[in-house]
This record gives C-alpha cells, structure tokens and sequence, in this order.
C-alpha cells in the first residue's frame, strides 16, 4: 500500500469515526465497527472511544503507522445520519465508491441541515411531552399543559442552536422555565399536577436512554465509556432536578400556592395511544427518515405491549426485561433484511421502556419525601428495571446474533 493510499484511507476511517461518534453511535458498537471497516480497506486498527475523546492507531502491511488523538463532544442520536454513513460505508467496500468520493459523501452528511423543518419538530416537542404524560396516567389537563411546556422547551433548544451562552445553561433553564409556568398554569387550571406536568415538560431531556447506554458498555466491558457516560448523564439529572426545585420556588413565591383539585381520570385507551403518538414524535426528534419510521413506531410499540403483558405474569421489573427482549430480536432481524444499522429500529423501542423519569420521581422522593405519583419501591423498581433492560438485549444478542456491528 502506497503512502497515499494508506493516508486517503485513515482518513476517511478518522472522519467515518468522528461523524459516527456524532451521531449517537456507543462507544463499544463504534469501535467494532471502525475494526471491521478498517480491516475491508486492509487497514489494522485498534481504537479506544469514550464520549469525550477518540484514539485511533492505523497500521498497514507496510509497517507504516498513524496514531491519531482527538477531543470531541458526546454526541447527539440521529438516526438519519446514521443510515446515511452505514449506507456509505457499503457502498465503499463494494466498490460503488471510491474512497475519495466517499470523503466528500461523508462531509455532505455531517453537515446536512435538519431534515425537518422548525415548525414540524416545534409540534412534534410539544406532541412528544403530552403524550408522556398521556403514558404514566395522569389526567387531559396534565396532558394539555405539558403540550405547551413542550413547545416552550424547543424554543429555548432553537435559540440555544444559535447563541453558545444560551447551550451552556439550556437545561437547568428549561427546568426553571417550565416550573415558573407550572405555577402560573395552576392559577388557570387547580386540576394539573404540577410536579409531573414539569417532568412531562423537560422529558427531552431526561437522560434515562444515555443512562441505559452507559449500563450497556459496562456491560461490554468498555468501562471507560461506560462510567463516563452515566456520570454525565447523572449530572444532568441533577441539573434538571435542581432547576424544577429552584422554579417551583419562585413559582410559589410569585404566583402563590393553588388548592390541588383532583380531575378526572384518563380513559383506558388513553394510555395505547401515547404509545404511537410518543414513538411517531421520536422520529422527528432523533431525525430519523422518513423511509425508516415505520420501523420504529413499530419497534416502540413492540416494546411497550409485550412489556405490558409480560409483566401481568411476572411483575412491572422483568416485564421490562421482555419488552426489551422483543425489541432487541426485533432490531436484529431488521437490520437482517433491511441491511442498515439494528440501532434504527432499537433506540426508539427502548426508549419508550427506559426509567429515566421514575429515576427522577424517585429523586424526588429521596429528597424531599413526597411522591409525584403513586409508585411503591420506586427505588428497588429503577435498578432492577435498568437492569433488566440491559439483560434483555444482551438475550436478545445470544437468540439472534446481529451481523452488523451498528
């Protein structure tokens, strides 16, 4: 191999794992699959990824080596992306593409603008927060308010995109926000329960999927990803938690404390039919394509109804170990026949399972005592859930072995 070669193909393996770590990719999947690509272009490379940095070492048989450092950001999931550079990388180790044209590709792709407009993903935020609360019980007036918390929140993210200050501070400032409102919303309507009404509003944020990410490296045995991934996602958590607890303060304090009256209760089917309207919304919000959605609106309904039913026979925590079964089996197939990444179809599956708000309930609980809603060995319940959501899609990998390493 040429010393040309050998630089035009490092370099395309650097920029495919940067643009991959871009893209939500865990680190564990990143670093077989930059293995794999490395070794079609006859490249040996050893690679050691966290969220916050990147190591590459790139040998050929001609004894030439390339070591290369990089500090990055954690990335963000977009499922659009992400088909587009495994689409890509097929097309290269086929032939269809050299690698030159696949630089140029690779750029197109990880500077592509959002591929849905403001307005549709403004609704879809809004859509996304009522039908959480619409999927834990609540009541319409919860629903209806937590909509427009929604709304707000993409707001401050369309502003947060455009001044780095406002990206600094987003989160905790969202929580702020959206508790401040809460109150004010309460003076209107003394039916909404303001505690869940704020965690319905910052749902977006939660980072119960980056938790279940981090649990899945350790899992792997890719320990520094995976402690640096859920301590990140910890951190946030307090953040958040912080925020909700410093806005209903000054909610109170401007707007006064509203006599809580109970409304009433959610119809049965209110709760199924969250579930499409949850997953339909995740679409926009991880970019996936639109050719790819129905995969995974259909992923998250799999999870959710055989979780369901599963846990009428053997309780709410293993329930969860089924559900992500399912979806796990699910995912593989699909990236079986679709020949694209499982990671399309399983992240939005999973994440209608994963227990990042009862993680913040039950900070909540710990902390001050009360409880938003009526969830007993809610502490217990959050471990083993994690748990059983990692166990599964590790079972999950034993019954169908994936053939793709995204």
């Amino acid at each position: 191999m040429s010393n040309e070669e050998f630089f035009i193909k490092r370099r395309f393996i650097i920029k495919l794992g940067k643009a991959l770590h871009k893209f939500g990719t865990p680190a564990y999947r990143l670093e077989a699959h930059l293995q794999n690509v490395a070794r079609t272009l006859g490249i040996e490379g050893y690679f050691l990824i966290s969220p916050t940095t990147m190591t590459f070492v790139l040998h050929n048989d001609s004894e030439q080596e390339y070591n290369h450092l990089a500090r990055v950001v954690p990335g963000e999931v977009d499922l659009g992306s992400l088909a587009r550079a495994d689409e890509l990388v097929e097309e290269v180790t086929s032939g269809q593409r050299t690698v030159e044209e696949a630089l140029e590709r690779l750029h197109e792709i990880s500077e592509k603008t959002k591929p849905y407009s403001d307005g549709l993903t403004l609704l879809f935020f809004g859509v996304a927060s009522a039908a959480f609360a619409l999927l834990i019980n609540t009541s319409w007036n919860d629903a209806f308010w937590s909509g427009l918390l929604g709304l707000m929140v993409y707001g401050l993210i369309y502003i947060s995109e455009r001044s780095s200050r406002m990206a600094e501070m987003l989160e905790p400032l969202a929580a702020i926000l959206c508790a401040i409102f809460a109150c004010a919303f309460a003076l209107i309507d003394p039916g909404i329960n303001i505690p869940v009404v704020i965690l319905s509003g910052i749902i977006v944020f939660i980072p119960g999927l980056a938790l279940t990410m981090g649990l899945s490296e350790l899992a792997a045995r890719d320990l520094i990803s995976g402690t640096a991934r859920i301590m990140d996602a910890m951190m946030l958590l307090f953040k958040l938690y912080f925020g909700a607890i410093l806005g209903l303060t000054l909610g109170h304090f401007i707007f006064g404390e509203v006599f809580y009256i109970h409304p009433a209760a959610l119809p049965g089917w209110a709760e199924y039919a969250a579930v499409p309207l949850l997953s339909a919304s995740l679409v926009v919000l991880f970019k996936a394509r639109i050719k790819d959605s129905p995969w995974g609106i259909i992923s998250g309904a799999l999870a959710y109804f055989s979780a369901i039913a599963a846990s009428h026979y053997f309780g709410d925590s293993i329930g969860i170990f089924f559900g992500a079964l399912i979806v796990g089996i699910y995912s593989n197939l699909y990236a079986r026949w679709m020949k694209a990444p499982a990671s399309i179809a399983l992240l939005q599956g999973i994440v209608i399972l994963v227990p990042g708000s009862k993680a913040y309930i039950g900070l909540n609980a710990m902390i001050t005592g009360e409880m938003m809603l009526s969830q007993p060995q809610l502490g217990s319940q959050i471990f083993l859930i994690f748990m059983s959501l990692v166990a599964g899609l590790i079972f999950a990998n034993v019954a169908v072995p994936p053939r793709r390493s995204l």
